[in-house]
This record gives structure tokens, sequence and C-alpha cells, in this order.
């Protein structure tokens, strides 16, 4: 991975963090699930015509030519038939709806990027007519822009010179709130080509009235390669034009990437979605019988415990097990307040078990959804202790391994905490005698730090620097 797309990915992050991130996506972004390029959408309306679009670069003015001569009904009904078939988010479009990103701006007719955030549990407010814009969807987590237009009204699509030549009129309130947005977040621009008329136009205004003070945006595009083309002068002109809008893009602020595979914008984003999720660690864990400690000092290590953990800059979720989830809380909660680290709810999230639930059949599958849901908001699962009366008897809860199980499924971090016992014993030895399987790649530190999270800790205090190195290291790896 390159320097500039490592100095990206932090710079990309921290905006994320701070909710002033934002996408824009073009149709590279929707090319993956099936949708046709402008260039293939136009192919049959461009034959129609008796002219050949292979030769052809002037997309809008050959759509503008086939509504002179035809009427608008064909460039509809093209529309549906390329558009309006079912396909599925790619795997880029459901990397970014796990994201707390909560502006999206496309030039796309497609719902990929609506389906991938109703499939994270999320909901998209979805704009394409100004009067979506005086209207607020309520307890919306995202707004997608769709300043083109939606599938399910092709008659009011923006695709010709007409529609162009009267978007800045008649759209106004979507160039200003794209302005707006553009001024304010940090845009990365996925899949786009940076031919679309409007999108230059708002681009140049912003550049005249902020000068250099524009804020940086990125955008990410793949390095062309001789074997893509026909011809050595095919190839050397195709890599001048890149170079040529690469240093175009400059007068906007919008830095490039470029990368080798199209395959590796979603390393890219898996990698920023990976560093993001390692930022809130789940806590599993139960206590009715404390071994060789004391539950006042159990108590007392994990308040301390989930205390610098928020320190550290991670944010906790909790099932509030029984026994330690209320120092886990306490622990959190005192942190946040000595600190001064914003609203509780932005460090800690707390989700005690819905209990009064009669029918065993119907708890168990609730509570299964409800570990789902809790635990797919993080990266790192933390295990301690877990045990239960049982008929008198002291056991492994048999709760706290349903959750490594679905942590492990999800793809989470797991981080047994061996030497508390119980059911964290368990599974520090699973991880332990296959620890290249779970933990590939890692370095020499990480397992030997791993390997310490399974000694004997002479009192529970022991754990917290060897959580924290641990962690130190996994966020390295």
């Amino acid at each position: 991975m390159s320097r500039d797309i490592e100095q990206f990915i932090k710079r990309f992050l921290k905006e994320v963090e701070d909710d002033n991130a934002a996408i824009f996506a073009g149709a590279g972004l929707s090319a993956p699930a099936g949708y046709v390029n402008w260039k293939e959408l136009l192919r049959p309306l461009v034959d129609d015509l008796g002219l050949d679009i292979d030769r052809e670069q002037d997309l809008v003015s050959l759509a503008q030519y086939h509504r002179n001569e035809n009427g608008r009904h064909r460039i509809n009904q093209q529309l549906i038939d390329e558009l309006s078939q079912n396909k599925n988010p790619t795997e880029n479009h459901r990397i970014l709806a796990k994201l707390p990103i909560s502006t999206y701006w496309t030039t796309n007719y497609d719902r990929l990027i609506e389906d991938a955030l109703k499939e994270n549990s999320k909901i998209p407010d979805t704009k394409y007519t100004n009067n979506h814009l005086a209207t607020t969807k309520s307890r919306r987590d995202a707004v997608v822009y769709k300043m083109h237009g939606d599938i399910e009204h092709p008659d009011q699509a923006v695709l010709t010179k007409d529609d162009y030549e009267k978007y800045t009129l008649k759209f106004a309130p979507f160039v200003n709130a794209l302005s707006g947005d553009l001024v304010s977040k940090t845009f990365l621009f996925l899949g786009f080509s940076f031919t679309d008329p409007n999108l230059d136009y708002i681009l140049s205004r912003i550049r005249i009235y902020f000068r250099e003070h524009q804020r940086q945006h990125f955008c990410i595009f793949k390095r062309c390669h001789r074997d893509e083309f026909d011809s050595d002068a095919e190839f050397e002109h195709a890599n001048t034009k890149q170079q040529l809008v690469i240093s175009d893009l400059g007068r906007f602020n919008i830095k490039v990437l470029l990368v080798e595979e199209y395959s590796d914008i979603t390393s890219i984003l898996s990698q920023i979605e990976r560093v993001f999720s390692r930022k809130t660690i789940f806590i599993s864990g139960s206590a009715s019988e404390f071994g060789n400690w004391t539950q006042q000092e159990t108590e007392i290590a994990l308040s301390a415990l989930s205390g610098a953990l928020i320190d550290g800059g991670f944010k906790i979720a909790t099932g509030v097990g029984l026994g330690i989830g209320n120092a886990v809380i306490s622990g959190a909660i005192s942190s946040v307040y000595r600190n001064h680290r914003g609203h509780i709810e932005d460090n800690l999230i707390m989700r005690p078990f819905p209990q009064f639930i009669e029918d065993k059949n119907e708890r168990d599958l609730t509570w299964e959804r409800y570990r789902r849901d809790l635990i797919g908001k993080c990266g790192i699962s933390l295990f301690f202790m877990g045990n239960k009366i049982v008929s008198g008897d002291t056991t492994n809860a048999d709760g706290v391994r349903k959750e490594f199980e679905i942590a492990k499924e999800i793809g989470l971090a797991l981080v047994p905490i061996g030497g508390s016992e119980f059911m964290a014993r368990e599974l520090w030895i699973e991880i332990n005698d296959q620890f290249d399987a779970f933990f590939p790649s890692a370095s020499t530190e990480l397992k030997e730090a791993f390997s310490n999270l399974g000694s004997h800790f002479a009192t529970p205090s022991e754990c917290i620097s060897r959580v924290l190195e641990f962690l130190n290291l996994i966020s390295k790896e």
C-alpha cells in the first residue's frame, strides 16, 4: 500500500469519526453489480441514429440527438429496461453502509446505496426532487442525494443536453446543497470520471469563492495498463490524458489516489471499516462465582479496565452481563466525565438483555438477534470469566460461548482473557491451539502478548496492562 493511500486512510477515518465524511458515487460504483455504464446505456439509442458510439465522446449530445429525432419515450424505456432490474449491492456498497457516513451524493439512478443502508438496518432519506429537500424522514441515518433522478421516475432523469442546460435553474436547491456539502465535508469520489458538467460547474463556483481555502477531497482512479489497450499509441494517449485529468483536479483540491486493480478499492474501504470498527470493543462475560478473587477486587479491576479503554480512545459495547456489567459501565462513565469526553452514548453502548419473555423459543430467538445487533457494531470482542450457577453448581456460561461464535462468524478480533478462568479460559485455549488461524501473519510480539492473556493473574488488576498491550499490538496488525 502506497504512502499516499496510507495517509488517506488515516485522514478519511478521522473525518468519518467526526461525521465530516461524504461519498460521491458515479456509475463505476454500480457497474460491478451488473448495471451498464453510460456508454452501454446509450448504445442501442445511438445505433438508432446510425452512429458508432465507440467513435463518440460527447455522450450528453448523443442523448440529445436521440431526443430530437424520436422524443423522450424511447430514452425513458431504455432506462427502465436497463436499470429497473433488481441487483444486489456490491461489497463496496456494503462496506460503506457499515460506516457512520450520513451524506451520499450520486449521479446514478439505481437504488444500490439505499439497499445497502437498509441491509445494515439503517434508514436512508432519499432526495431526487426539489420538494424532497424540504422534508426530513424521521430517525434517518443517512441522506442520499440523487442529483440526476431515480429510476422510478425515468421521465425526470437528467440525461440529455436540455436537461443539463436547465439544471442550474431547475434544480438550484440541489446545486446549493451540494455546494454546501463540498465546503463543509470531505468527499471521497468513487466510480466517477469527472466529465459531468453539473459537478464541474459546482466545483468551479467553489474554487472561485474559496480560492486557496478549498477543503481537500479525494478520489480513486485505476491506473492505465498497457494490456488494456490494442496499441502503444492508445495506451500512451490514455495514460497522458489520465495524468492531465489528475493535474486538473488539483485546481479543485481533489487528490487522486491511483490503484492497480479495481479490487484495490475494496481493500482500501475494508481497511477503513476494519480500523474504524476496532475502535469499538464488545465486552462479553458473566460471573456468579469469582474463583480465587473476591467480587470486590474483580469489580474494581473491571471498572479500571473499562476506564482505561475509554481513556485509550475506544468505545465500549456491553450486554451488561451478570456480575461484571455494572463494573464495566461504572468505569466507562467515570472516564467520560473525568476527561470531558463528550456524551456518554458516544463512548458507551449499554444493552441489557430483555429478561421477561415467557416463551423460551421466542426468548432464544430474540436474544440471538439482540446479540448479533450489538456485536455487529464492534470490531473487537473481549471475553472475561463467563460462569453461572445451575442447580447449585458453577458452570461455564453458554451465553458467552454463543457470543464468541457470533463474533467469530462476523469477523471480530477475538480476545479471551484466559487468566480470568471459566469460559474465557476455554476460549483462550481454543484460540491458542490454532493461533495462526485466528491471527494470520501475527507478529511474534502479538503471539507472546496473547500468551500472556492466558497466564495466571495473582490479582484481577494484573489483566489490565496485558489487555492494553494486546490491543495496542493488534491495532498495528
